[in-house]
């Protein structure tokens, strides 16, 4: 039996795959194949693009995939959604889909949009979201390069950032978030509902869960005379308490803890200071709580 897994094409792609390497999984992708090989023989992957993916989860093609809450939204899928991985194309953090109008432009909120025009990706999330806030204006679908449109082809936009710069960059400012959006592990409701699949899919998420959690922590290793063990401790942030355990020597413990890798060059001198020796500094590939 094979569990078949969509992986997102375009943006996400490369994030995806090194996702995936993180939590142990080897995935090459072939630029002429949409089948890229993984050294999982019990998963069969598929490259497609994030916009399509929730579609192709609910109708079966596929039993699992990985794609934005937008994307789940804007098709109105009918799929259970296992977990929130909250990484994206350049950071670990959400996305937001955002209401953008030209510098100069006299709209300041969502109501000042009647009669008004807007080019989006996200067509029927924000038809709905003028919905709510009972406007009435036309939506047009923006095959890319949304942010280049106002003001001559479209009065706003609404579309997808994570820092705001290419919104800067090209002469526009944020009004309002329309949708902030994360990516998701989910999975058809046929396949969720098949026991070794589902328990093929939680292992997966337990393992990417794992490699998002670690992102940008290190774990520290010292030794410590148990006379200085407090003083050591204090210095110490820890993801939980930090592990201790005896040295063949009873007067000297070693401690094991985790820390966030920015903190480690103010860390690691005030550890000295405190007497602690023997401190070594390793990687982190997964952590599962």
């Amino acid at each position: 039996m094979k569990l078949k897994l969509g992986l997102p094409k375009g943006s996400l792609q490369d994030a995806t795959l090194e996702l995936f390497r993180r939590a142990g999984f080897e995935i090459k992708v072939n630029s002429r194949s949409y089948f890229p090989s993984i050294d999982d023989d019990q998963i069969e992957c598929m490259l497609i693009r994030a916009q399509e993916m929730a579609r192709y989860v609910e109708d079966g093609v596929l039993d699992a995939g990985l794609t934005g809450t937008d994307w789940i939204l804007e098709n109105q899928a009918e799929v259970v959604e296992i977990a929130d991985l909250i990484y994206a194309k350049q950071t670990f953090g959400k996305v937001r889909w955002v209401l953008a109008v030209p510098e100069k432009s006299a709209i300041q909120s969502v109501k000042d949009l009647e009669g008004k025009i807007l080019a989006t990706e996200l067509v029927k999330v924000t038809e709905r979201y003028l919905a709510r806030h009972g406007v009435k204006a036309k939506v047009e679908f923006s095959w890319g390069a949304t942010e280049v449109k106002p003001p001559v082809l479209a009065d706003a936009i609404v579309e997808v950032t994570e820092t705001g710069s290419s919104l800067r960059a090209n002469g526009l400012r944020i009004v309002e978030t329309v949708l902030e959006s994360n990516t998701k592990f989910f999975a058809n409701k046929s396949a969720w509902g098949d026991a070794w699949k589902r328990s093929k899919m939680e292992n997966i998420v337990m393992l990417l869960k794992g490699a998002i959690e670690a992102s940008g922590k290190v774990g520290l290793m010292l030794n410590v005379h148990k006379n200085d063990l407090e003083t050591v401790l204090g210095v110490l942030p820890a993801l939980k308490r930090p592990s201790i355990s005896h040295l063949s020597d009873d007067d000297w413990l070693a401690v094991n803890t985790i820390i966030e890798e920015k903190t480690v060059r103010e860390i690691i001198p005030r550890l000295k200071a405190a007497n602690a020796q023997g401190i070594v500094e390793y990687p982190l590939n997964k952590i599962v709580l």
